[in-house]
């Protein structure tokens, strides 16, 4: 089964995909305690980003430098993983909680067997080892390739021996965003063939990049579009009735209640409408017994 379950014959065929953008914690982003906590509420697709340390070992981490959101200073690059374990994310009273740690992509991979990251390469030393992780674990299709340069998302879809789901880089988006509606997206479509999807933000500066216009056209040309980062119930509505195939939320209580209220939760396809109700009650459950244990 490839990563994007909602396509023919996935478990969530026709369903929206839910994507908790960074753990959807942000006081304690990319750690363990955000991704337990998210898929304890029902997520099965988690939003992150990687890079490396200086002893080669793949982080789960966004900015170049640790000063915004740990207790530590300088660029993740130049500390080794002992220097970088020590560190913990969010305010300065979590400095004992084991939850609000920096994690390693391969710890994070084997955390469960039954959800689906999708990993933003932040550079370019990223692509041997996230390569290498994959391949050792066989976890092709739990894994989407994203990256702002289309030319390492590229590099490193072609180190696989088995395929491996990507989003398009920010030229080819901008492509479909700008030259579309000049009737250029069957010929754009060969630009994105080796890509399975289109993750964008719904406005870039003054451009609003998702229109039914551009679903209609990503459609045409089998790309599914996920977009990034929306927090309000009332925009995600708006998203869904328009035909988006997910969304990315910082705020996971927001996005799962907008999902149940749609019957689209828990994000994992059951086999009859009594399992569904079923793992609902348990995603509730959950979702307030994770809401108790170093919550936001």
């Amino acid at each position: 089964m490839r990563y994007l379950l909602n396509t023919e014959p996935g478990p969530l065929q026709g369903r929206v995909l839910a994507f908790a953008h960074r753990g959807a914690d942000p006081t304690r982003e990319n750690t363990m305690g955000a991704f337990r906590r998210a898929v304890a509420l029902g997520y099965r697709y988690l939003e992150i980003d990687v890079r490396t340390a200086a002893c080669g070992t793949l982080v789960v981490f966004h900015d170049e430098s640790l000063d915004r959101v740990t207790d530590g200073t300088g660029k993740l690059r130049e500390k080794t993983w002992d220097e970088l374990s020590r560190l913990r994310v969010g305010p300065a009273g979590r400095a004992g909680d084991a939850d609000a740690r920096l994690v390693r992509f391969e710890d994070l991979l084997t955390a469960w067997d039954d959800v689906h990251l999708n990993v933003d390469l932040k550079d370019a030393e990223s692509v041997a080892e996230f390569v290498r992780i994959v391949e050792e674990h066989q976890a092709h299709d739990r894994v989407l390739v994203a990256s702002f340069h289309d030319a390492r998302r590229r590099r490193t879809v072609q180190r696989f021996t088995r395929p491996v789901a990507s989003s398009a880089g920010w030229a080819s988006t901008a492509l479909f965003v700008f030259l579309g509606p000049l009737g250029l997206t069957r010929a754009l479509a060969g630009r994105a063939a080796d890509v399975d999807c289109l993750q964008v933000p719904v406005k870039q500066g003054p451009v609003r990049v998702v229109t039914p216009g551009f679903l209609r056209r990503c459609h045409r040309a089998g790309l599914q579009v996920h977009v990034w980062v929306v927090d309000d119930p009332v925009e995600m509505h708006r998203l869904l009735d328009m035909g988006v195939d997910g969304l990315m939320t910082d705020d996971a209580e927001a996005l799962a209640a907008v999902m149940r209220e749609r019957s689209l939760w828990p994000q994992r396809g059951a086999e009859t409408p009594e399992d569904a109700a079923e793992d609902a009650e348990d995603a509730v459950e959950d979702a307030g017994e994770a809401g108790d244990v170093g919550g936001p």
